[in-house]
């Protein structure tokens, strides 16, 4: 077994080679590894019960069970495109590599360069939203037992600095261990899914719903949107949930055998998800107490409110509400971790500032790049200040992130469409004859997600109530265009492939530290 799976990472490392990179990282992740560390940066539970608001607003019951279906269905061929480009070109610089390769030669680079920045956005900002979700995650359980507490902004910021210093501390000491976390997230997840089915089915204090209502029940006064688009909006939570498959990329070189595993891990992991959000909505749309109630919660987050309502107790409401949290932080530990090597790669071409001191892996500790790693955690203390500013501006993060990372995955499938695909028909993992079909639909879903982020969730819109995400989206755009203009144009090449080297070059590696770093 030592052996085959030696012969294996002997070609990956080779592969990887053929790609322009050498090996810096140790291969030490199969199938189930990565398979979980996908399932664990998706965090069903937590990506459906953090933001329930959205879905009560949108349209309740209906929007829950059916637009989680519907959600499911569209990501599913976002996650086969991905799966079979990365199957073909598996390194961990990802969406930016991908179509540096596929482009045109006249366009690769700013294409390139321009999918490079949304991707480190979107790592930035889904971290900052997982993050802080968990921290107004620790805000709703304490509410269970101090209802009349509302944190203020700055308690809020401090919780999020306790969650963020946890998710450091795990990735920059316990990176050996991290496989193993992502496989004990899968089944405290797994687990804690089936114990809020039993739990909620048995008890169900709030009293029970009827099929008609938990399949069928549909309200969009909340809103304020016609009842079509009212639907449309209360998809923002199974979209988000979604919304970081592809930063599983950012691990392609810790894999074992890449072009195989990683693509299956992507395909994979979306119809899973799919069955675990199904268990974990059936029971709460059975059970749902007064959706009135729910969103008159002071802070806003009411799945502490819910479970202690439909448990009957402070105690039960508590259990249910840990399950949700334990899945939120292992969340925040795997984001974290993907994060820090998204930025790692990024740097390594030379595309950030600083990208030599960025690009290092530590001599110190094994396989991490701490200094990516450090910066990707500032960048998330610093966005986290906007909090304690405006709390509706800070909100805006979360849609600029599922629009970042989504444009950053469309790119390199709309310009694999774009050349007839001919770039992928030898792909490990090919999509063959329905890889026109499942392209497009990947692409105009995306477009469309963007669109649905950019929409306040309930009118008439007011400062409070008003989406910021496409004004700081085209924020980010124009900083992106800045750089490029003052510094990008002049040091970024784009990444390496074997066309560009010379028989004599090595393929591009960052130097080796000095004992002084």
């Amino acid at each position: 077994m030592a052996t085959e799976e030696l012969d294996v990472d002997l070609a990956a490392r080779e592969d990887l080679q053929k790609l322009g990179y050498a090996q810096e990282m140790s291969r030490s992740r199969g199938l189930l590894h990565i398979l979980f560390m996908t399932l664990a940066i998706m965090a069903v539970p937590y990506g459906l019960a953090a933001p329930i608001a959205t879905s009560l607003v949108g349209g309740g019951p209906v929007v829950m069970v059916w637009g989680w279906l519907l959600v499911s269905a569209f990501t599913q061929t976002l996650a086969l495109s991905l799966a079979e480009i990365c199957s073909k070109y598996p390194t961990s610089a990802g969406a930016y590599y991908w179509c540096f390769r596929l482009a045109s030669p006249k366009y690769k680079v700013l294409l390139s360069w321009i999918n490079g920045w949304l991707t480190m956005v979107g790592v930035w900002t889904i971290a900052l939203s997982v993050t802080f979700g968990t921290a107004q995650l620790i805000v709703a359980g304490v509410g269970i037992y101090r209802p009349d507490w509302v944190a203020t902004p700055w308690e809020t910021y401090v919780i999020f600095l306790g969650v963020t210093a946890v998710a450091l501390v795990f990735c920059l000491f316990f990176n050996r261990y991290l496989p193993t976390i992502d496989i004990l997230c899968a089944c405290w997840t797994a687990l804690g899914i089936i114990v809020i089915l039993v739990c909620l089915s048995v008890k169900a204090a709030a009293g029970r719903r009827p099929i008609s209502f938990a399949l069928g029940g549909f309200d969009a006064a909340a809103s304020g949107w016609t009842p079509g688009w009212s639907f449309f909006i209360g998809l923002l939570p199974p979209a988000y949930t979604f919304s970081a498959i592809g930063m599983i990329a950012s691990m392609a070189e810790e894999v074992h055998d890449p072009s195989k595993i990683l693509p299956r891990a992507i395909a994979w992991s979306v119809p899973i998800g799919a069955i675990w959000g199904v268990v974990f909505l059936l029971p709460i749309v059975f059970t749902l107490p007064d959706a009135a109630t729910l969103l008159s919660v002071p802070s806003g987050q009411p799945i502490g409110v819910m479970f202690t309502l439909a448990m009957g107790s402070n105690g039960g409401g508590f259990a249910l509400w840990f399950i949700v949290f334990g899945v939120g932080l292992f969340c925040a530990i795997s984001i974290s971790c993907a994060a820090s090597r998204a930025t790692w790669a990024f740097a390594r071409d030379k595309a950030i500032p600083f990208h030599g001191h960025f690009s290092k892996i530590s001599p110190h500790i094994s396989d991490v790049p701490v200094n990516a790693l450090f910066l990707s955690t500032t960048i998330q203390v610093l966005l986290g200040l906007i909090y304690l500013g405006s709390s509706t501006a800070f909100n805006a993060f979360v849609g600029v992130a599922v629009m970042c990372l989504g444009a950053s995955y469309a790119m390199p499938v709309a310009i694999s469409v774009a050349n007839g695909r001919k770039d992928v028909l030898d792909a490990p993992f090919s999509l063959g004859r329905t890889g026109n079909v499942v392209n497009g639909i990947a692409v105009l879903w995306i477009l469309f997600a963007i669109v649905l982020f950019s929409m306040p969730a309930v009118v008439p819109v007011t400062p409070v109530t008003m989406n910021y995400a496409s004004v700081v989206f085209i924020g980010f755009a124009i900083i992106s265009a800045v750089w490029y203009m003052i510094n990008g144009r002049y040091h970024y090449s784009g990444p390496p492939v074997p066309c560009d080297m010379s028989s004599a070059q090595s393929p591009r590696s960052t130097p080796a530290p000095s004992k002084l770093d």
